[in-house]
């Protein structure tokens, strides 16, 4: 029996209906497996428009991004149990990043900002390049830290969301110009923070200049992994792929020694609890605030850098960097005067920074990795931050 043209298009349409959409049209990764990014308004700021955007991963985690310093503002990750926490501090509105203490101080912590043009101290903000002395500010009494009064974490960024097979993202990029915060050169700078499919989160930063100048970029999230505003985290144990650090001076500023870390409190060699020997570092505000090594000169791909791990909640998380250091702070400076998200009161040692960076005061001393952009060279720095739990 013929089959009439009506029945064989009857046919190939129900054939269509049954196949699957990714096998129809070729695709590896099905589109509810991918990671997303939604981006809504925020606010302004400076006459800027700023923006909120939402990375979600199949496997749960959530990261939230503003242009505004280019900054993280949440980072949901599930527990050994699969619930979700928010693991960074910050504030919930663009209002409270602008007015954090309630006396018009933006982000005086530098919580989750992409700090530059350098990150760290420099020594009483001075250095000099091709014969000309530059003085920054010292706005960390008596040194420079983190680019000054006006760095790059309290500046709107331009931004563009990415997605692609891998994963989803935001491209933030900004032009700092000749003189801006006394340094010299127009610097145009990225910062790229994705999201894959599998829930790695990575930053990749880079920048070039028309002048020689430093340039030193980092991310400055504090990290709680039993949740923000949910104790301190003197119980979380660290590991440190480092053995030497920067011995420094009583303002924070590296002497020029490298030292061994064995038999000292930094020896995070193996395992420990943050809490164990905090209290032999003392001072005001006494804690870690230190730079370990990770290597003499910087790599091409990520290196383990980094191990966080949170007993309670069984989180985990691996910090890999091509950078050759990285700087532990153990949050010695919170006190309680901040106000975070939910409410959330921030008291000493309640979140921890680890930052991957260049050596602090590179630009002064000559025997630590270069931290000097030249015309034609591009920099480049790439974080990975991976979370699991046990």
């Amino acid at each position: 029996m013929k089959t009439s043209f009506f029945q064989t298009l009857i046919v190939l349409l129900i054939g269509c209906w049954l196949v699957p959409s990714d096998q129809l049209y070729g695709e590896t990764t099905k589109q509810n497996e991918r990671t997303t990014v939604k981006q809504q308004d925020w606010g302004t700021a400076d006459g800027k428009n700023v923006f909120l955007y939402t990375l979600e991963s199949k496997s749960g985690i959530v990261c939230k991004l503003t242009n505004w310093g280019a900054t993280i503002t949440e980072l949901h990750v599930p527990d050994k149990d699969g619930k979700l926490e928010d693991i960074v501090l910050g504030y919930e509105s663009l209002a409270r990043w602008l007015d954090s203490d309630g006396k018009g101080n933006p982000n005086p912590a530098y919580m989750g900002c992409t700090v530059g043009r350098v990150c760290n101290r420099i020594d009483k903000g001075k250095f000099e390049l091709d014969g000309k002395k530059h003085q920054l500010a010292t706005n960390n009494d008596p040194n420079h830290l983190h680019g000054g009064n006006i760095g790059w974490d309290k500046q709107v960024w331009k931004s563009e969301p990415i997605e692609n097979a891998a994963g989803a993202g935001v491209k933030f990029t900004l032009t700092s110009a000749d003189g801006d915060e006394n340094y010299p050169g127009e610097v145009k700078a990225s910062a790229t923070y994705f999201l894959t499919n599998d829930g790695d989160l990575t930053a990749e930063y880079s920048a070039t200049s028309d002048q020689n100048t430093p340039v030193n970029m980092t991310n400055h999230s504090y990290f709680n992994l039993k949740g923000q505003g949910e104790g301190t985290i003197l119980d979380h144990k660290l590991k440190l792929e480092s053995d030497r650090q920067t011995t420094f001076d009583e303002t924070g500023i590296p002497t020029g020694k490298i030292d061994s870390v064995k038999g000292t409190p930094l020896d995070f060699t193996t395992p420990r609890a943050i809490g164990e020997r905090i209290t032999v570092l003392t001072g005001d505000p006494g804690g870690y605030d230190h730079n370990f090594v990770l290597r003499d000169e910087k790599v091409s791909e990520p290196q383990l850098a980094a191990t966080l791990y949170d007993p309670e909640s069984g989180r985990e998380l691996k910090i890999y960097t091509t950078e050759v250091g990285i700087q532990f702070y153990s949050g010695n400076y919170l006190d309680g005067g901040l106000t975070g998200k939910d409410g959330k009161v921030y008291h000493k040692h309640y979140g921890l920074c680890l930052e991957p960076q260049f050596h602090p005061d590179s630009v002064n001393q000559s025997h630590f990795p270069d931290s000097v952009l030249s015309p034609g060279q591009t920099y480049n720095h790439k974080c990975i931050y991976k979370f699991d739990a046990r």
